[in-house]
């Protein structure tokens, strides 16, 4: 019976993601980009390191239509892949 009365001295607090929410993208426009990802994921048996190239490409168009927050590409992850840009390019 005590633990009965414990319970509803607990409250739980929920907390956004550290990286917050973002929209999902409703018109398609990185479709290209998600798709030739998962592919790539696919021919190399979900091998996810083999698929940087494309994760950066598909994170950049993300962010050049303000999908997601801009962030460097240095504290995603891709610091090796960037030749000394932080800035997103445009994919077409």
């Amino acid at each position: 019976m005590s633990t009965a009365m414990n319970f509803g001295s607990k409250s739980f607090q929920p907390r956004p993601p550290d990286k917050g929410s973002f929209p999902l993208d409703h018109f398609g426009e990185c479709q290209r980009f998600k798709e030739k990802f998962l592919r790539c994921l696919r021919e190399s048996g979900f091998e996810n390191a083999s698929c940087r190239k494309q994760s950066k490409e598909y994170l950049e168009c993300r962010m050049e239509r303000q999908l997601m927050a801009r962030e460097p590409l240095e504290k995603l992850g891709f610091g090796d892949l960037t030749d000394g840009q932080s800035e997103a390019r445009s994919p077409f």
